[in-house]
């Protein structure tokens, strides 16, 4: 029997703009991070390679993950919602912790794409977890948070320091595949 060829997931990454959702992607993909602020422009799709255990039978499978990253300002979001999360099989929602404001923004953004999506599975990140000292959002609130969607958990997490990055992409995956294939 002829090895089954890898399935495509398209994974969109969203929220308000400055919360690291960029980070999240190159710490997860490339292992790197970089303190420079470079706003993204338009639309950027990063390409990751992994195979995730299926949480029910613990069959492996194969994947292409798609992830998709999009600039954070509210005015491009209304401009290329429906294009953007069109055949999106999973969401990650980010918010900064030091900005209560981006966790308030974020149900917008949530709203724009299960307008879109339907109620596909989300990991909700509360990043910058390491700068603890300015936290101004905790596990509790972001728990909260993704308790209004279905299909949702929430994690802190840090681009910088790598905490929760890989067990988040990770977690969505299976999710998807677990709903995907059952």
């Amino acid at each position: 029997m002829p090895d089954e060829k890898p399935i495509k997931l398209k994974l969109c990454l969203l929220g308000p703009g400055n919360v690291g959702k960029t980070s999240l992607i190159k710490k997860y993909v490339f292992d790197e991070f970089d303190d420079k602020y470079i706003s993204t422009l338009g639309t950027k799709v990063t390409k990751k390679e992994m195979t995730v255990q299926h949480p029910n039978n613990g069959t492996s499978k194969d994947i292409n993950l798609m992830i998709w990253d999009i600039m954070g300002q509210q005015g491009f979001r209304q401009l290329l919602q429906q294009s953007y999360f069109f055949g999106a099989h999973g969401i990650m929602g980010v918010c900064d912790v030091t900005k209560e404001n981006t966790l308030t923004e974020l149900h917008d953004w949530m709203r724009a794409a299960f307008g879109v999506t339907n109620q596909v599975p989300a990991v909700i990140l509360g990043n910058k977890c390491d700068l603890s000292e300015q936290q101004e959002i905790n596990l509790d609130d972001m728990n909260n948070f993704a308790s209004v969607y279905d299909n949702s958990v929430a994690y802190l997490s840090s681009a910088k320091t790598g905490e929760n990055v890989e067990l988040a992409f990770k977690l969505l995956a299976q999710k998807i595949i677990e709903i995907v294939f059952d």
